[in-house]
């Protein structure tokens, strides 16, 4: 007996060396879906746009529409989800834009307009590039930006601000990190104690210090319920909690309904609204 366990040793370490080097690929394949063509555009809806081209700092080109709405509210940075692209996002937009806020919203590197090939490093690039085209090319203040992630956008969010100012943190259907997803899928519940935490926003989130709002639908059917209040509750103040009762991954914000937009928008425009009064009071 001693001895097949002996024999054994090197076979185990064989496949996790084996599992460990493809991993990155494979949980790749997971991650990402994303499309290049449009499903429709703004002007389909009425709303008024522009494209914004922009460049990440590899040189990689990137592409994003950029929503001024009234011009008065503050302008959300919207990291979207892991499929599609910023066409799929449009209702959505629209619904912002009718409760005042401005919007810009880009492809990550791979989605859409944007080049390249997608990786958790490359869609931070991108990330960060989004804020400083808004910064930049747009003019406007870091402490008007309200940046926003949905699901793997999330991690995009989270990693903004921890390198670049704004006024406040809005994530939905967030995981805690791909480590702790693999632990609730089949093919992976053995290696899981063996993989790397990638997009460990769990960790990250204990370093944003600006006010936080962490939505998440009851009933999510990919990233588990716990894992928004895990981030919640390792979260710093000032902090935020919104479930959606009976709202699943990709509905949140169709369940949720009135009240999702009244809560959205009303912690962006509070946000907005104490810088504004800080300011005049200086």
């Amino acid at each position: 007996m001693a001895k097949t366990w002996v024999l054994a040793i090197p076979v185990v370490f064989v496949l996790l060396l084996g599992f460990a080097f493809f991993y990155p690929k494979v949980e790749n394949s997971f991650v990402y879906y994303p499309a290049r063509d449009y499903t429709m555009l703004p002007s389909d809806w009425g709303l008024m746009f522009e494209d914004l081209p922009f460049e990440a700092r590899d040189g990689t080109k990137l592409h994003g529409w950029y929503f001024p709405g009234s011009g008065k509210g503050p302008v959300v940075l919207f990291s979207h989800g892991n499929a599609g692209n910023i066409s799929d996002r449009i209702d959505n937009i629209r619904r912002l834009l009718d409760c005042g806020l401005q919007v810009f919203i880009y492809d990550y590197r791979g989605y859409g307009k944007s080049a390249g090939k997608p990786s958790e490093a490359g869609i931070y690039k991108d990330g960060l590039a989004a804020w400083d085209a808004l910064v930049k090319q747009k003019n406007i203040l870091p402490d008007n930006i309200v940046l926003f992630g949905r699901s793997l956008g999330a991690a995009v969010a989270i990693e903004i601000a921890t390198k670049r100012k704004a006024r406040a943190l809005i994530i939905e259907s967030a995981f805690t990190s791909t480590k702790d997803m693999a632990k609730g899928m089949f093919l992976f519940q053995l290696f899981s104690p063996f993989l790397p935490a990638h997009y460990n926003n769990l960790v990250k989130i204990k370093g944003v210090s600006i006010p936080k709002l962490i939505i998440h639908g009851t009933n999510d059917e990919l990233v588990p319920f716990r894992m928004g209040k895990e981030l919640y509750d390792s979260a710093l103040d000032p902090k935020t909690f919104f479930p959606i009762r009976g709202a699943g991954h990709n509905d949140t914000y169709v369940v949720g309904g009135k009240v999702y937009f009244e809560k959205f928008c009303g912690f962006a425009k509070a946000a907005f609204l104490t810088l504004d009064f800080q300011e005049k009071g200086r």
